[in-house]
């Protein structure tokens, strides 16, 4: 009896010792040491490997510390029993995988098990939102040959841009934490700079004495890392990265256009993959001379080390096929798994590689093909940008071809709805109805606009060939 006695007495008192331990590691894991709580729940799985609560809270410290892969086991083991904090963490770890739909499924049974159980759902719901528009992405994916890569240093990276003069010139700032734009004529530029703790953009406009009064870009700068700026030789298309709202992780590149009517830019769009991703995307750059752009990237790459990425640019976004393609080449499209991948026409990659060796290697521009195709008159036909006499010429051109990019865009997409119309019912016939409508109506409009600046850009080049 005494010996039983103390056997309970025993047992007890490990008993009590494994929950003092249990809730030590669980306070760890709270706290935010996940490399500890790593190391204590490890021990729990080798003691109890089917416990519900022991797999979530080892799989989440291994997805906190950076063991994506090696967590799924545990989370999905978790989550087969119901425990609410797994369905979560699995939704966080597919969504790092790019299996957004079964990371969506999760979210959604976790906070069906919070309501449930009537606990605060906001978080969750607010997690869900921003998932929502991460998979809203990897649906549209762009198509987009990217045809060389450089891994470079991360306080070297420009040297991997070779962009001719005419796209202007990029540089770092004074502090070599962020970027200069200047344009081609050297008049203006777009500057980051550090302002209360974040990056922030600002203009400048060359004076007789040097570069006048920094101004703030207030329709851009937030409460967030605002940096990088690149504005396209329309003088109006303005790409830069933010680390704020929108994004799918750090750094994303987002594109925006200057509103000369109100002074300010409009509401900047996140451009998507495979530009950005889960890492830091920044400094979107296009030499429209040789029709080639760069973007900067820390995805899969060690500490103080990225990656640059050369592609052939799109008149217009071109999407992969959601629905009827491989769901591993959208993700191997979107993650930039393997360059090779997005080489569908070889002649394209060809000429364009040939276009990136004569920058990198003293080539000439002029030895370039035709840039574009442009009737001045009946005796003068434009092929390259040097051609122009007249600046402002050239400048309404640029706006031109936007215009025109546009205007393709729109197009395309009518011609999408339209295609779309035909194979509905009368309910899904109803729904498009309103947008094919609005396409009609902006199609023309659009191509009004472009007959005005065609119209303009040939009377100021007149003009000036007749001076």
């Amino acid at each position: 009896m005494k010996r039983y006695i103390l056997y309970l007495l025993a047992w007890c008192c490990i008993s009590t010792l494994s929950a003092q331990t249990l809730n030590q590691a669980k306070k760890m894991f709270d706290n935010g040491e996940y490399e500890k709580a790593k190391t204590a729940f490890a021990k729990f799985i080798r003691q109890s490997p089917n416990n519900a609560e022991y797999n979530y809270y080892y799989g989440a410290s291994l997805y906190e510390t950076g063991e994506l892969d090696k967590s799924l086991s545990h989370l999905e083991k978790s989550a087969k029993r119901n425990y609410i904090g797994a369905f979560r963490y699995l939704g966080k770890a597919y969504a790092d995988l790019y299996r957004f739909d079964e990371a969506v499924e999760n979210y959604e049974t976790h906070i069906e098990w919070l309501n449930e159980k009537n606990r605060d759902t906001e978080q969750a719901e607010a997690e869900l939102s921003e998932l929502r528009k991460k998979t809203r992405m990897f649906k549209s994916v762009e198509k987009v040959a990217v045809i060389d890569s450089f891994v470079i240093a991360k306080n070297k990276f420009l040297e991997a841009y070779k962009i001719s003069t005419t796209s202007g010139k990029v540089q770092w700032n004074d502090n070599g934490n962020g970027t200069i734009y200047e344009n081609e004529m050297g008049n203006k530029r777009i500057l980051s700079e550090m302002k209360d703790s974040l990056m922030q953009l600002y203009t400048q406009e060359r004076l007789l004495d040097g570069w006048g009064e920094k101004l703030a870009i207030e329709s851009l700068n937030e409460e967030c890392n605002v940096n990088f700026p690149f504005l396209m030789g329309d003088g109006t298309t303005l790409y830069y990265a933010s680390d704020g709202e929108g994004t799918l992780g750090g750094y994303d590149i987002f594109v925006t256009r200057y509103d000369s009517e109100d002074n300010t830019y409009l509401r900047p769009s996140n451009i998507g993959m495979p530009f950005n991703s889960n890492a830091n995307d920044y400094l979107y750059a296009v030499d429209e001379l040789n029709n080639l752009g760069w973007f900067v990237t820390d995805r899969n790459q060690p500490t103080d080390t990225v990656c640059v990425y050369v592609f052939v640019p799109n008149e217009s976004k071109q999407t992969y096929n959601y629905e009827a393609t491989d769901p591993q080449i959208i993700k191997d499209a979107a993650t930039l798994h393997s360059i090779q991948t997005t080489w569908t026409d070889e002649e394209q990659v060809r000429d364009a590689r040939q276009r990136l060796a004569a920058l990198k290697y003293g080539g000439k521009e002029e030895v370039k093909k035709a840039d574009f195709h442009f009737v001045i008159d009946d005796s003068a036909t434009y092929s390259h940008w040097s051609d122009f006499r007249s600046k402002e010429a050239q400048n309404v051109y640029r706006q031109l071809i936007q215009k025109e990019k546009d205007l393709n865009q729109l197009q395309s997409n009518l011609n999408k709805k339209r295609e779309e119309y035909i194979h509905e019912n009368g309910l899904g016939k109803k729904k498009l109805e309103p947008s094919i409508l609005d396409l009609e109506k902006r199609v023309p409009q659009l191509m009004e606009e472009v007959e005005k600046l065609t119209n303009e850009v040939r009377r100021l080049e007149i003009a000036k060939l007749r001076r």
